[in-house]
């Protein structure tokens, strides 16, 4: 009977174990499933958060294209660096890309339509011919790509097209050059010196009446000159010379004369600064950009007959342009100096315009300035690098 009531309890005692081990399997095997349905969750959401987080990179990514008329000119590449540095500024990416040479119309066409095709979120652009480019600016107008005119910008683009542009006020950069004149000293004795028997001349040269950019530089300098002269003039002020800019005065003391070369060619342009340099009691000469101070070099022994000694010692000159014959004219001193544009600014300025435009910021034109060098300045860090070849 004892062996039969130990043989049940065992028997009870093993079935409880049995039992205890299953149970005990089975809420490791509902652990481990539990977890493992966790992990994967968890696995899933940091892959959509990743996604998430690429997808909305990539929307907000900012790219802007520029086209310039060129590349390899140093104006170019000192405009490029002034964007670069704009967009690290606001963290964008841009390009800057040009044709060969600024005759390359159908090169700066095509690289046009290749931007374009990427839809950028704006595009910077000098245009070479904006005809040639009609159907790319509309292309921009319909897929709300705002356009950044610089340097010379895009006239007479699609209304709607261009929203603002970086480019120098033509005008009000040669009126810097009037300015730095009357500064010299016994400049303005010397105007007021003048009679009307005996006037003196401030003369300008200019290698077109035609171009947009000369045209504005000598209204500018003659607008500004005259507004100097006739605090010192003792009969008046009288501007001759050409019919787009002729004021004249009977009498006057003090005649700004306005010489322009029959064509941009170099020969008359040069014999344009003959004709000035022949004039009667000539106070100064305004060259007006690169044309003209090539041509007037060539009509002073290239620039030799102004210095010591020289033919036209004394006469004062100042240019516009930065050419590699005109920066020698002004570490010489042929040249008291001469304007340069700023390519730097109007690089950044580009680029600033543009950022505001996709933000929806409303914008305008800016003036990019521009800067007086003499041989004083002209290898201080902030000019060297806007006095190019």
């Amino acid at each position: 009977m004892k062996k039969a009531i130990s043989f049940t309890l065992a028997l009870a005692m093993a079935c409880s174990l049995m039992a205890c081990g299953n149970s005990q399997s089975s809420d490791t095997s509902k652990d481990t499933s539990k977890d493992a349905a966790t992990e994967t969750t968890e696995t899933a959401e940091a892959t959509d958060d990743a996604a998430a987080a690429e997808g909305a990179d990539s929307k907000t990514t900012i790219y802007i294209p520029m086209i310039s008329k060129g590349f390899q000119h140093q104006f170019w590449q000192t405009a490029k660096k002034g964007a670069e540095d704009a967009a690290a500024k606001a963290g964008v990416e841009i390009s800057f890309n040009g044709p060969p040479s600024e005759s390359d119309i159908d090169k700066q066409v095509d690289m046009v339509k290749s931007e374009i095709s990427k839809n950028p979120s704006a595009l910077c652009l000098a245009a070479l011919s904006t005809d040639a480019l009609m159907e790319q600016l509309q292309t921009c107008v319909e897929n709300k790509i705002p356009v950044i005119g610089f340097d010379s910008g895009v006239p007479d683009a699609p209304d709607g097209a261009i929203y603002a542009t970086a480019c120098t006020n033509n005008g009000a950069a040669a009126a810097v050059a009037a300015q730095e004149l009357a500064k010299l000293d016994g400049y303005t004795d010397k105007i007021a010196a003048g009679t009307a028997d005996k006037p003196v001349v401030i003369g300008i040269l200019a290698q077109d009446a035609t171009s947009d950019s000369i045209t504005s530089r000598s209204k500018g300098y003659v607008a500004e000159v005259k507004k100097i002269a006739e605090q010192y003039a003792a009969s008046g002020v009288s501007v001759e010379g050409h019919e787009l800019y002729n004021e004249p005065k009977d009498g006057a003391s003090v005649i700004i004369k306005v010489q322009v070369s029959a064509s941009s060619d170099v020969v008359d342009v040069t014999n344009a600064a003959k004709a000035l340099l022949n004039t009667d009691n000539l106070l100064s000469v305004f060259c007006s950009n690169e044309g003209a101070v090539t041509g007037f070099l060539a009509a002073t022994a290239d620039g030799s007959d102004l210095g010591e000694g020289g033919k036209y010692e004394g006469l004062i000159v100042a240019g516009f342009d930065a050419g590699a014959t005109q920066k020698e004219a002004v570490r010489n001193g042929w040249f008291v100096g001469s304007i340069t544009q700023d390519p730097y600014n109007i690089g950044y300025q580009a680029i600033e315009l543009a950022v505001k435009a996709i933000n929806g910021e409303k914008v305008e034109d800016v003036d990019t300035g521009a800067k007086w060098y003499t041989k004083d300045n002209i290898d201080d860090p902030d000019i060297a690098q806007l006095v190019y070849d």
